[in-house]
């Protein structure tokens, strides 16, 4: 799958990630060493994580990261 992160929120980023884990929200958490209302607050937007949060996530959830420069 893929996905134009300049087309959607952070919270959204995150939450489409973990469903393409399919894992619950505690699980995904435990995944990457957070907590359970750490990824909640994430989802919600009520919560920012980090660069290397999200590098991490990435990592231990194969994501590749491609950043391009438009012309």
């Amino acid at each position: 799958m893929k996905l134009k992160a300049n087309d959607y929120s952070q919270n959204d980023i995150i939450k489409i990630i973990r469903e393409w884990t399919n894992l619950t929200q505690s699980e995904f958490a435990k995944s990457i060493g957070k907590s359970y209302g750490s990824v909640k607050k994430y989802e919600s937007g009520e919560r920012n994580f980090t660069f290397d949060t999200f590098m991490k996530i990435c990592k231990v959830h194969n994501i590749k990261i491609t950043i391009e420069k438009d012309k």
